[in-house]
């Protein structure tokens, strides 16, 4: 299931942070083509959150393009009363896995590096995670979201099965 978020950004603040920035090269013929790329998570706290990734001959011309690219590729994602996720899950991209634990209330967000970056800005307040597999800042944002995406919540598991919630 697709859970794509419509572009109406004016009436939502919409929160961002720069995860990493980079210095890349092209070796050409007349020397080195230098540029930076800018990796960028963009949330509401409420739900909703993306990560882009711009590239340019400036830093901030980067981090705009990043933020752009961010809010067009913006997910919905569950979150229980608690502030945590529905259930666990890991989820994956690349050889990056970020296993996702639901937490009770009062546990903040326990989180690695670029995985907090997303869990904050999605409007995640009690999780726990756990970066399995590679370091890479990008494919663990990526798996962070991934993960996110593709959980669901008790409403949608009792409508797949025909069955009412409080049967669960």
């Amino acid at each position: 299931m697709n859970r794509s978020v419509d572009n109406n950004t004016e009436n939502n603040e919409l929160f961002d942070k720069v995860v990493a920035i980079k210095r890349v090269v092209k070796v050409v013929k007349g020397g080195r083509n230098m540029r930076f790329s800018a990796l960028v998570v963009v949330g509401d706290k409420n739900g909703r959150v993306g990560a882009g990734l711009g590239k340019a001959a400036e830093i901030p011309e980067a981090i705009r393009k990043g933020k752009e690219d961010a809010i067009k590729n913006m997910v919905s994602l569950p979150i229980d009363e608690n502030g945590s996720v529905p259930h666990d899950y890991v989820g994956k991209f690349g050889s990056a896995e970020v296993l996702l634990k639901k937490a009770p209330d009062g546990t903040g967000v326990i989180a690695g590096g670029p995985a907090r970056n997303v869990l904050e800005l999605a409007g995640y307040r009690n999780i726990r995670t756990k970066s399995l597999g590679s370091n890479n800042k990008q494919n663990v944002v990526l798996a962070t979201i991934n993960g996110l995406s593709k959980l669901k919540t008790p409403e949608e598991f009792a409508r797949l099965r025909g069955i009412s919630v409080s049967d669960l």
